[in-house]
């Protein structure tokens, strides 16, 4: 069944799990749904106490350069987050993990200057002995103690999740 939406003819599908408009021509759908992002929490005990792999972000979006924040990024259509926290945790910082579990959902509309992301928060086991490497969009990456995290050096709402591992 085709309709008009906005102007646009869409292509209705509808089955018992789906109702949607479709382009017929670019397939897009007509819903606005937030983005996911997966973020990976990496730790590990030292001499000098709880350390966190962080890396420092890059210049884009310009309010966060510069600043600490986990190592993530958005999710691949088709893909699974849990996959994604895993790929992106390398990427960004040459360390592999794996075993994610999730920690923390952090969805607030305006977390992201960018646009309405809803962010998968995973506890991920990595290798403790890695020398983190920035690359992709991340400056830097470094094992971080935790002590040296605050509101002034942390990107976005990280810091909440830095706060509930400081407990």
């Amino acid at each position: 069944m085709t309709t008009r939406n906005e102007g646009e003819d869409m292509v209705v599908e509808s089955n018992e799990n789906l109702v949607g408009q479709r382009c017929p021509e670019c397939g897009r759908d007509g819903y606005r749904s937030p983005s996911v992002t997966v973020d990976a929490v990496a730790a590990r005990e030292t001499d000098e106490g709880l350390e966190l792999l962080m890396i420092t972000r890059g210049p884009e979006p310009a309010v966060w350069a510069g600043l600490w924040a986990f190592p993530g990024g958005f999710v691949d259509y088709g893909e699974d987050p849990e996959d994604a926290v895993l790929r992106e945790m390398l990427e960004e910082t040459g360390v592999s993990g794996e075993n994610p579990r999730i920690l923390e959902v952090l969805g607030t509309p305006g977390r992201d200057p960018r646009k309405h992301c809803v962010g998968l928060f995973y506890l991920v086991d990595a290798d403790l002995d890695a020398t983190p490497v920035g690359a992709d969009d991340a400056e830097s990456a470094a094992w971080v103690t935790i002590d040296a995290l605050s509101a002034e050096n942390v990107a976005s709402d990280h810091l909440i999740i830095v706060d509930m591992l400081r407990q």
